[in-house]
């Protein structure tokens, strides 16, 4: 995804090291920072991965089957290692929940991380000459409201049509908490070939315990330089929001990762995003009571002490 807010690229120098066990934040290595995770996994891919070719054609370093786990309990996991595009996180995730494939409605509050999959040259080369620009075929807000439905256009109403998968997670979360069925998809099979571009965080399950709410998501496909970041943050909000619609508290999101893979042009600027120590996560404030999933609006969000480091530009493949 590209979604760095500016073209700022630079290189980096250790700000402090870890001495006798102990992080420059205060925490040690038996506490270690859930941004560690994230870091060491990047370092391991460089290291180890195996070097495959893709279907961007850039090449990537890439290992198989690995998990990170983020407490969500008293922080909200936005990367303090480089400035995340918070204002994008949240309006993708808006533009999910309400059910649109629509990208130009994205550009329209600035925000182009879809722009790539979306253009004119894109969708043609792709095999879709038909479709207006912008228009991304059933991708993941139409499987997560309309699953199983007729896609048409992304300018159809689909009212009443499909499963609204959304919907019924949340019912059964209300409804019956320790229900091991509690999963929405992004992967519809039948409608992977109409679609700009098949969905990389394709599956998610919610789990209550203890009046805690927990959820872990599996990624098919993981770009650790541009989307991990993006999608631990954007998942982190769906459950804080899924939470309080439910009265739940907030418990873990676990980020379970498939083909996890670092760009080859994204080496040089991870090394330089890996020497970086990680600063305490901020918090995440719900600025009043909102009922109903669908009634969310950007401004009821409050990132609160997001002290990260500068932006580390990356080039998106596509």
């Amino acid at each position: 995804m590209q979604h760095e807010s500016n073209n700022v690229s630079e290189s980096t120098t250790i700000c402090s090291e870890k001495l006798n066990g102990q992080h420059n934040n205060g925490t040690s290595e038996e506490d270690e920072h859930d941004e560690e995770q994230y870091l060491n996994l990047i370092r391991k891919i460089i290291k180890k991965g195996v070097t495959r070719d893709d279907r961007t054609g850039v090449g990537t370093k890439s290992i198989f089957g690995t998990q990170m786990r983020f407490n969500l309990r008293d922080q909200f996991p936005l990367l303090t290692t480089k400035r995340v595009f918070w204002r994008a996180v949240a309006e993708e995730l808006l533009w999910f929940i309400q059910g649109s494939t629509d990208a130009k409605l994205l550009q329209e509050k600035n925000i182009r991380i879809w722009d790539g999959n979306s253009t004119r040259e894109f969708l043609d080369a792709s095999g879709f000459p038909h479709r207006q620009v912008g228009d991304l075929g059933p991708v993941y807000g139409f499987q997560w409201r309309h699953f199983g439905a007729e896609y048409g256009t992304c300018n159809d109403d689909y009212t009443g049509k499909g499963i609204d998968q959304l919907k019924e997670v949340i019912e059964r979360i209300k409804r019956n908490p320790t229900d091991r069925r509690i999963i929405m998809t992004a992967w519809n099979p039948i409608q992977i070939p109409d679609m700009a571009l098949p969905p990389c965080h394709c599956l998610v399950q919610f789990y209550v315990a203890d009046g805690e709410l927990s959820c872990q998501l599996y990624q098919r496909s993981a770009d650790m330089g541009l989307g991990v970041p993006f999608n631990i943050a954007s998942y982190a909000l769906l459950t804080y929001m899924i939470a309080h619609v439910t009265n739940l508290k907030i418990g873990d999101f676990i980020h379970t990762l498939g083909d996890a893979h670092v760009y080859l042009n994204h080496i040089e600027p991870l090394k330089a995003q890996i020497e970086r120590v990680p600063r305490p996560f901020p918090q995440l404030k719900i600025k009043r009571q909102v009922e109903n999933i669908d009634d969310f609006k950007f401004e009821d969000f409050e990132i609160i002490g997001y002290d990260p480091y500068p932006t580390i530009k990356m080039e998106m493949a596509v």
